[in-house]
């Protein structure tokens, strides 16, 4: 088993004034060449975004980009002639594909918006753009991994076109807990959103993260109660 361990004061930080982002991998201005990507994780930024204010319209291609708000809510618009309200409590998948241009805005123009975006490399290049988001009841993450995100054929889930999971669970009566990869072959990268975790080795406070790979057997998760923990599993080449 190999593992890698990013603490969240060692992610790169970035103030626009209307956006406070922390970058977990090289991003826009950030550049950390032993922080990439993990497998094909590309991106997983921390966004604070500012009442009514965002990102205007710009272009993607060829990668599959996750958004889970976890306050606020979020003000998608596209070139598809989609319009929506991401809410926390939903996620977002919008597969780029061959081109997409979409813009994303704070959707209050008086509480702060708080998201996670998550890169993942697509599967193959030129696939048909495409959009979906779903609402997923908390209470099916309580003690248990709730998948929000795989592949194509997976049921009661979004998808996307890549061999990818993500997961959720919050501690709630339990403390220990285990992950099983989904793929053998795959890594998994732990984000701990809230709360106090140990992860073999590893302890992990608010906004740590570490990734493993090359392991068979389920891993080992300790989880303080009321903590919040994402996975997002993806090959690792």
């Amino acid at each position: 088993m190999e593992s890698v361990l990013h603490k969240a004061s060692k992610r790169g930080f970035a103030n626009h004034g209307w956006l406070r982002a922390a970058h977990s991998f090289s991003f826009a201005n950030y550049f950390d060449n032993e922080k990439v990507h993990f497998g094909l994780l590309r991106v997983l930024n921390d966004d604070i975004i500012a009442p009514s204010r965002g990102f205007d319209l710009h272009p993607h291609q060829d990668m599959e980009i996750i958004t889970i708000p976890l306050s606020g809510s979020l003000l998608h618009g596209d070139n598809m002639g989609h319009q929506e309200v991401i809410n926390a409590g939903e996620v977002q998948v919008m597969s780029a594909g061959s081109g997409i241009w979409h813009s994303e805005h704070n959707a209050s123009d008086k509480e702060e918006l708080n998201l996670f975006q998550i890169w993942i490399f697509t599967n193959q290049k030129g696939h048909k753009p495409r959009y979906d988001q779903k609402r997923f009841s908390e209470e099916d993450s309580f003690d248990k991994w709730q998948l929000l995100v795989g592949p194509k054929g997976k049921s009661d889930q979004l998808w996307i076109n890549q061999d990818a999971f993500i997961s959720v669970i919050k501690s709630v009566h339990k403390e220990n807990f285990q992950y099983q990869l989904n793929s053998q072959g795959n890594g998994v990268y732990f984000m701990l959103a809230d709360g106090y975790s140990k992860i073999g080795e590893h302890s992990l406070g608010k906004r740590d993260a570490v990734g493993i790979w090359n392991f068979y057997d389920p891993l080992e998760i300790q989880l303080n109660k009321d903590s919040k923990l994402i996975a997002i599993e993806v090959p690792m080449n």
